[in-house]
């Protein structure tokens, strides 16, 4: 019995060594690749740590924004008023006079209208028989149709910065009677004190609307960050 015990020791040790190396590491990466978060018509994927695409739910690869910085926040809201999602990202991208690098960018969905065109020129409706009335059929293109249905993703706003340092932020809905959401920003100061502010936009980037609590330590700020509303 001992024996046999050795013998399927060797063995396993045997196939083990004949194993190719990182087998197991290649197949986390793939999926790590594929990764992503969706909401609200966005995908969010994740290629690496500092690689992301964004691009509109059922999108094709083809029509993805490429963001090459780390993300650390991902929200939707209608950011405009237009009635429309849009799609705030916050990624880290540092400088040399903004070292903390937490930066808000803002993204909205267009439809892919210069593709239907050129589409539409390179379509020929096919060869139907006439009806009994003597009227050709109208059968719609289902390259067209397809081609109505696509979205582009495209930068609404590509901010630096905000008010202070950008620490976090999150989309609040409008209030009531007002048609515009808001953007909440947990900022930090020069004095490592923090600050709770809300932004709204202006139709060229996000401008400062008024502010919550100023001059508090973290654990006071998060608070009103994450749960004080209007």
């Amino acid at each position: 019995m001992q024996q046999n015990r050795t013998i399927i020791t060797v063995i396993t040790a045997w196939l083990l060594m004949l194993m190719p190396m990182g087998g197991r590491s290649q197949e986390t990466g793939d999926r790590s690749r594929e990764s992503g978060v969706e909401s609200q018509g966005y995908e969010l994927r994740k290629e690496h740590d500092s690689l992301y695409w964004l691009r509109a739910t059922g999108g094709r690869k083809a029509d993805e924004w490429r963001l090459p910085y780390p993300v650390y926040q991902f929200q939707t809201g209608d950011v405009d008023g237009d009635g429309s999602m849009d799609a705030m990202v916050g990624v880290i991208k540092k400088t040399r006079f903004y070292p903390l690098g937490k930066r808000l960018f803002i993204f909205k969905q267009i439809d892919a209208k210069a593709g239907v065109r050129r589409q539409e020129r390179r379509i020929r409706p096919p060869l139907t028989p006439p009806t009994q009335e003597g009227k050709l059929p109208q059968e719609p293109s289902h390259a067209t149709a397809s081609m109505h249905r696509r979205k582009l993703v495209r930068p609404m706003w590509l901010g630096s910065k905000l008010g202070g340092n950008l620490e976090d932020f999150r989309y609040v809905a409008p209030a009531d009677g007002d048609s515009l959401g808001r953007i909440r920003a947990l900022e930090s100061t020069t004095d490592s004190l923090f600050a709770v502010s809300d932004y709204k936009w202006s139709g060229f980037g996000m401008k400062f609307d008024h502010l919550i609590i100023k001059g508090v330590d973290k654990e006071t700020a998060l608070k009103h960050f994450e749960h004080f509303e209007h």
